[in-house]
């Protein structure tokens, strides 16, 4: 498909209803740049362009116009098996991301076979002075290294990212949420010695309290730190 069929594709699968929704969650976003697609036909339209083979002059369609073909670019990003190319594409892609929803829907599968090498870029990411490749970068970072690939220096690694944006600090509250739930002994101390900053001390602690993988005990323990 080239990029003219691809957004007749797009506009051919657009609800009004969702879209009006969904822009109030974006409020940065324009809503006339907005087609209005549901998450899940994004999907089957992206595995669809994807396994016809005819994706990559879209790709190259670079920034593109509506924010659901950015959406759409980026989840064909994510069915790529190469990691090299899928790297390169990701690394084209970031600076045309101008929101939170299409940052965090990016997560590449070939990403968690490749940790020992994606790391490296990772911290690169993270220390760009764009906002939502810095979000990218530790959203990868919770994606793929809180579990058996955890290392207490990752925690060191987002501790140390100063941001006065919102979307940043908000990342960085829910990686430390994240971290609570699964690595809770390694990342207390940070709540404890108040290393972030302090909206986003709090907002961690709220979002841990929300989460029902910490346990009673733990909601309680973290509701006397917020300080």
């Amino acid at each position: 498909m080239d990029k003219r069929e691809i957004r007749e594709a797009l506009f051919g699968l657009q609800d009004l209803k969702y879209k009006d929704f969904h822009c109030k969650l974006m409020p940065g976003v324009d809503p006339d740049k907005v087609i209005g697609v549901r998450t899940p036909e994004l999907r089957k339209l992206a595995k669809q362009i994807f396994k016809s083979g005819e994706y990559q002059e879209f790709l190259d369609d670079l920034p593109h116009e509506y924010y659901d073909e950015r959406n759409l670019h980026g989840f064909i990003l994510c069915e790529i098996k190469d990691y090299d190319v899928v790297l390169a594409e990701i690394d084209r892609f970031l600076p045309c991301v101008d929101n939170w929803a299409t940052c965090d829907l990016v997560s590449p599968k070939v990403f968690k076979k490749n940790t020992d090498r994606l790391i490296g870029e990772i911290g690169r990411w993270m220390s760009s002075t764009e906002t939502y490749t810095i979000r990218f970068g530790i959203e990868m970072l919770m994606s793929f290294y809180l579990d058996d690939k955890f290392r207490s220096e990752y925690l060191d690694m987002v501790a140390a990212v100063k941001s006065e944006e919102y979307y940043v600090n908000m990342m960085i509250a829910w990686f430390f949420a994240t971290a609570l739930a699964k690595q809770w002994d390694a990342t207390i101390p940070y709540i404890e010695k108040h290393v972030l900053g302090d909206w986003t001390h709090k907002k961690t602690i709220q979002k841990a309290r929300e989460s029902y993988r910490i346990t009673p005990e733990q909601k309680e323990y973290l509701k006397g730190l917020k300080g």
